[in-house]
């Protein structure tokens, strides 16, 4: 799913909910959408001055929390970085793999995988409130470009 359907897919879930997409919180969704990378709320914040000179910090943090809270974004905990969410129509856990190298995030959506973690905590009498799974490692470019 590229960028423009995303941004389509948004907006229907935000129709469907009741939910305002402002043109704040839209072009946070863009700026995330649009970077190469994991993006820090400070990168976002200085992208979005640019274009409103009177962006302050909380503005960038209120629409990251919608775009958080409404799962069209993910937060990397490690990182303290935002990535973007290419399945907004689908109710899920992050699951990512990041190269320690190129920094390129990539998600995986596995409901197997989550009903496995959710079931190996329950055996542990434990009730997860969130899951957040990053692996890190080397992406096939970085690991060929390293041993060839």
């Amino acid at each position: 799913m590229d960028s423009s359907q995303v941004i389509r897919e948004v907006e229907q879930r935000c129709r469907q909910r009741g939910l305002r997409l402002t043109p704040t919180r839209r072009r946070v969704l863009e700026l995330v959408l649009s970077a190469e990378g994991p993006v820090k709320a400070y990168d976002l914040l200085d992208q979005l001055k640019a274009e409103q000179p009177n962006a302050a910090p909380p503005t960038v943090y209120r629409a990251l929390e919608f775009l958080l809270d409404n799962h069209f974004i993910h937060r990397l905990e490690s990182l303290n970085a935002f990535v973007s969410c290419f399945h907004p129509a689908e109710s899920h856990q992050g699951q990512f793999l990041i190269c320690d190298e190129c920094q390129t995030v990539t998600e995986i959506h596995d409901p197997a995988l989550t009903s496995k973690l959710h079931a190996a905590a329950e055996h542990k009498a434990f009730h997860p409130s969130r899951q957040v799974l990053e692996i890190y490692g080397l992406c096939d470019d970085c690991y060929e470009a390293e041993h060839g």
